[in-house]
């Protein structure tokens, strides 16, 4: 349950305007120049030395901060009801809050908030304390003559100074009282659900530009005293005022762009809280930013060189709060896909918390970023622009359905929510305003917090037609036949093509996982101007079944070792535009993938009933953990074949955090709503299995990063790669088959050759005819570890090869069923 603002008292009582004699100068116009630019109003006021000095409207192309900031000092001042802050006209540009501290004449803080509907806009400030208390401030109403333009509410709050005869001498100790509070904004007007208004002044709402989200609980997970404790679910929000002293502090030591090629990518998909949280990981603030930095050297080690990190930013961790008899717990948000606040981190990942109003938190996520960069790993966001927390008509009133609704969320005729994502809203990414808060978003990723990439949660939403649509607005001309209708594909959208030509963001990685609840399927198809990659969901179902010995995968099984030319050749991409996984955070893990047939949800709580039916898992032979030697051998060569599969396509590999060690859910697919083991990486499992799965997914990784010829520029050739069946150079492409094998020709290697058999069968193969040459077994998942991996440094790996001599020499390999295997080629007499 949300807390409204109409439970909040002010401090003081509503304030009175005070204007301050001597203080108002006008210019020698009185005029305001707008010119039109990329959907923005633009206004500079420039000194005109030809007219003894006074002020002059001049249009430009874009806003000017310094000269706006002068322009202040000019115009009419009034005090807040605290006698703490000048109140001034303010800036239409940028949106959010912004410090003033090097321009002009006037230092403090501009804050402009989009509303194209609300009749009364009010500026609220906190202090923590107040906060806490449920109580504002300070209310500032802004005047809706000066403090607004067009459609943006603007307002620059500047400390009074000691020296009451000079304005502009404000000391350092009077902006830091600003910097010290937090603010939100409360908007007024028509209350109309079916018209889409959701106006409502009793609401302190979050300013969606808000650097910071501060909420009135110190912790994760941290519910408040009511003795309801749903109550607290929502407690009350307040953005982050930046410092209008001094410029952020932190020490990026140099740090830079690694500027890795997509092709070289080793993708971790990973879980903040969940990959140091558990007991065993003995870091001194588990679940945190900073203990993500503790546990780098893993990543280093395994071979990892990009982490994909699940949702970081401001979410609430108790939107799913209620009991779970089955856990004995409470559910919570544990994934975060449900965004609160797209510019903040998320504050309880910090081990500061909202200490220093959320500024060491960013310093904390920063100091994340900058580390992994100096082990070599570039991070990746994965990030949620297909809806947020609000919800439907009956969610929460947190930000952007009070400020906008219409605008911000993809709405029918009679104000309905569409819900393309499955979470009860749309967020109406094609609208100009949207599209251009999302691009200033990702703007700010990555030039603020040195992000390397994104992918993008449900991706085809944001190829939708808005509501609202209207194609003079965005292509400027008008389309020929019937309009389109809300959440119709664009074949060009407007919000894809701005991000892809964007001169900053074109040069990270962008990631679409490209579909969406609604239906619409887009892998291999989504808009991409060359530089889109996508999660290939194609490459998981066709490998899954392929491996687990399904009829009629064997050529769709090639297609995919090559990089998925099917999906992505005929389209002007190459192989590393496809994002490989077998296994990611929805869905059965590695483990789960060869233990069960069936999903066992029911700790979720919603009797078994959400979570994909349709994993195209097997068990090898028994349900569940428990289960015979035999079986459990077989399980331990299925994950092994998963992993060479990963490692020896075409493409990008991704990687499930913990499917390194054969992190087990006990059968449950969809753990969203769980803050404990099953979704807690188990660094005591690891350990356990330092000898056995790990060291086996470390060492291909190593081999993969060795290979030229694994991750390729461009498609492989006939030239490049031959395909085998049984025999040499005759492959197998019948429905029945379940054997593929390969060679390709390696600058570092020479010539790998690798095979899958995925019947039920043992098969003696006939390995190409190579004069002067001979075959070493590398990989063959069928042997017990160590000798899975038959590296260089293994003390027994000269008697293990000899063990195959009586085979190598006829030029001959044995493969059990269900097995696969990699062979090096070496000069005769290596």
């Amino acid at each position: 349950m949300m807390v409204g603002v109409g439970s909040l008292r002010p401090v003081a009582a509503k304030p009175k305007v005070m204007l301050m004699d001597g203080w108002s100068e006008n210019c020698n116009c009185n005029c305001r120049c707008h010119s039109r630019n990329s959907n923005s109003l633009s206004l500079s006021i420039s000194r005109n030395r030809n007219n003894n000095n006074k002020r002059s409207c001049t249009c430009t192309a874009g806003i000017s901060v310094e000269s706006e900031v002068e322009a202040e000092s000019t115009r009419s001042r009034r005090v807040s009801s605290s006698g703490a802050f000048y109140v001034l006209d303010g800036m239409p540009q940028p949106l959010g809050p912004t410090s003033t501290s090097d321009h002009g004449k006037v230092k403090g803080v501009n804050f402009a908030l989009y509303s194209s509907r609300a009749s009364a806009v009010s500026l609220c400030l906190f202090t923590l304390p107040h906060l806490h208390a449920g109580r504002i401030t300070e209310v500032i109403p802004l005047d809706p003559d000066t403090n607004r333009t067009g459609n943006v509410w603007h307002v620059l709050l500047s400390p009074c100074p000691t020296n009451t005869n000079n304005p502009t001498n404000t000391k350092l100790e009077e902006l830091e009282e600003l910097e010290h509070m937090l603010y939100g904004f409360q908007l007024d007007g028509d209350f109309c659900p079916h018209q889409g208004l959701y106006f409502d002044s009793s609401n302190v709402l979050l300013d969606p530009y808000a650097k910071a989200v501060v909420v009135s609980r110190e912790a994760y997970g941290l519910v408040g005293p009511s003795p309801s404790p749903s109550a607290d679910c929502w407690p009350q929000l307040a953005g982050m005022i930046p410092s209008p002293a001094s410029h952020d502090d932190f020490d990026w030591q140099g740090d830079r762009p690694l500027g890795l090629h997509h092709k070289d990518l080793i993708i971790y998909e990973m879980h903040i809280r969940g990959y140091t949280n558990h007991d065993s990981s003995n870091v001194h603030h588990p679940g945190t930013y900073a203990s993500a930095v503790q546990k780098l050297d893993h990543l280093r080690e395994l071979g990892i060189n990009c982490i994909e990190l699940m949702p970081c930013h401001e979410f609430n961790e108790l939107e799913y709060f209620d009991h779970n008899p089955v856990m004995g717990q409470h559910k919570m948000n544990f994934w975060g896909y449900s965004t609160v606040n797209f510019f903040s981190p998320m504050m309880r990942y910090a081990a500061a918390g909202h200490r220093n109003c959320g500024r060491d938190a960013i310093k904390e996520f920063k100091t994340l970023v900058r580390e992994a960069h100096k082990s070599g790993i570039e991070v990746i966001m994965d990030v949620v622009f297909n809806h947020t927390a609000e919800g439907n008509e009956n969610g929460p009133i947190l930000s952007f359905r009070g400020i906008d609704n219409s605008t911000y969320y993809m709405l029918a005729p009679k104000g309905e929510f569409y819900n393309y994502s499955g979470c009860g809203n749309t967020f109406n990414c094609n609208h100009p305003v949207v599209r251009q808060f999302i691009v200033d978003c990702l703007r700010y990723w990555v030039t603020e917090m040195h992000i390397d990439g994104f992918r993008f949660d449900l991706a085809s939403i944001m190829t939708r037609g808005s509501s609202l649509w209207d194609p003079m607005n965005v292509y400027g001309y008008a389309l020929e036949g019937d309009g389109i209708t809300t959440g119709t594909p664009l074949p060009n959208p407007p919000l894809i093509d701005m991000i892809s030509n964007d001169p900053i963001l074109c040069g990270v990685k962008l990631i679409a996982e490209a579909w969406d609840a609604g239906g619409l399927y887009q892998v291999g198809q989504f808009p991409h101007w060359n530089i889109w990659s996508e999660w290939n969901g194609q490459y998981r179902d066709v490998v899954r079944q392929f491996i687990k010995g399904t009829n009629g995968f064997a050529g769709g099984f090639a297609e995919c070792l090559c990089g998925s030319p099917n999906l992505y050749q005929g389209g002007g991409r190459k192989p590393w535009h496809s994002v490989n996984f077998v296994c990611a955070h929805d869905g059965f893990t590695l483990a789960d993938l060869v233990t069960y047939n069936n999903k066992y949800n029911l700790a979720n709580g919603e009797d078994n009933r959400d979570g994909e039916n349709h994993n195209l898992s097997w068990n090898c032979g028994e349900e569940g953990e428990f289960a015979s030697m035999g079986v459990r051998r077989l399980r331990k060569r299925q994950m092994r074949n998963f992993f060479v599969c990963l490692m020896v396509s075409q493409g990008v590999p991704m990687i499930y955090m913990g499917d390194e060690y054969g992190h087990t859910k006990g059968g449950n697919n969809n753990t969203y709503c769980h803050d404990n083991y099953l979704n807690y990486f188990r660094w005591d499992r690891k350990e356990e299995q330092s000898c056995d799965l790990y060291r086996f997914c470390r060492l291909l990784i190593k081999f993969r990063r060795e290979c030229e010829c694994l991750g390729m520029d461009d498609f492989p050739t006939a030239q490049q790669l031959q395909w085998h069946g049984h025999q040499p150079g005759m492959p197998d492409w019948s429905d029945t088959s379940r054997f593929v094998a390969f060679s390709m020709n390696d600058e570092v290697k020479g010539e790998i050759y690798v095979a899958f058999n995925t019947s039920h069968l043992p098969v003696v193969v006939t390995l190409p005819d190579r004069p002067g040459y001979r075959w070493d077994p590398l990989v063959d998942t069928s042997k017990p570890a160590p000798f899975d991996f038959l590296s260089e440094d293994l003390p027994d790996r000269v008697t293990a090869v000899r063990q195959f001599a009586n085979f190598l020499d006829s030029n001959l390999y044995p493969m059990l069923s269900y097995s696969s295997v990699i062979l090096v080629l070496r000069p005769e007499d290596a």
